[in-house]
């Protein structure tokens, strides 16, 4: 049975989610400049007051709703499970009694591949956690995101980018190289999603899934090469 403590924990829960799911509805339709913790009271059931019990300000909302948005973005990527160079899903990692000929591990190329459509697949499953990220971008800081929260925040999404970094450094690329090269990969994913998203995409008569994966078997031809 559950302690006094776990119960008011329990309810304390349950009444920040509907905040978050209130703020969540507000920010999509309002956007973060024209929403206001009135109208995010108002949809949670709450008076104006009662909200400031759980935060203090509309961006501290915004931070908590992106920090779930990163959490969920950065499982999708640690489950995301590469394919050997025949395109078949790579066997586990073989056990430590396993014989010498058992499956090896991934190839880079195929860990790079995998990483990187998992979050280009997430944030195209998902197009206002991708909203929510361009907010960080804006200015917040200074508008009531703590420089420790947003710090927090921005590791969070290099922590998604980081297999992709790796895999590129597995790929005979340094670490400098291997950073700006997964920042200029990031930068084409999320421009083709801006453009997949708007509908932008129309205007070209071109498929954002296939020009992500053209770039990405270029980066990876171009390696290969090198």
């Amino acid at each position: 049975m559950a302690t006094p403590e776990q119960r008011r924990q329990s309810l304390t829960d349950t009444r920040r989610a509907l905040v978050l799911d209130a703020a969540r509805e507000v920010f999509q339709q309002h956007g973060l400049a024209g929403a206001n913790m009135r109208e995010i009271a108002r949809r949670a059931g709450y008076t104006p007051g009662a909200i400031y019990s759980y935060f203090d300000s509309k961006e501290l909302i915004y931070g908590a709703l992106l920090a779930e948005s990163l959490e969920r973005l950065n499982a999708a990527v640690d489950e995301a499970v590469p394919a050997d160079s025949t395109g078949t899903t790579a066997e586990p990692a073989a056990s430590p009694a396993a014989p010498p000929t058992a499956a090896p591990t991934a190839a880079p190329a195929a860990e790079l591949r995998a990483r990187s459509r998992a979050w280009f697949d997430f944030f195209t499953r998902n197009p206002r956690d991708l909203d929510l990220g361009f907010y960080l971008v804006q200015g917040l800081a200074e508008r009531g995101l703590t420089p420790e929260l947003n710090r927090a925040l921005n590791q969070r999404l290099h922590d998604a980018l980081a297999p992709g970094e790796q895999a590129l450094i597995a790929l005979g690329l340094g670490a400098d190289a291997a950073r700006f090269e997964a920042t200029a990969l990031f930068a084409q994913g999320v421009g083709l999603l801006l453009l997949r998203h708007t509908g932008r995409i129309k205007l070209f008569g071109q498929d954002a899934d296939m020009l992500f994966n053209h770039y990405l078997d270029g980066l990876i031809a171009r390696l290969s090469r090198g």
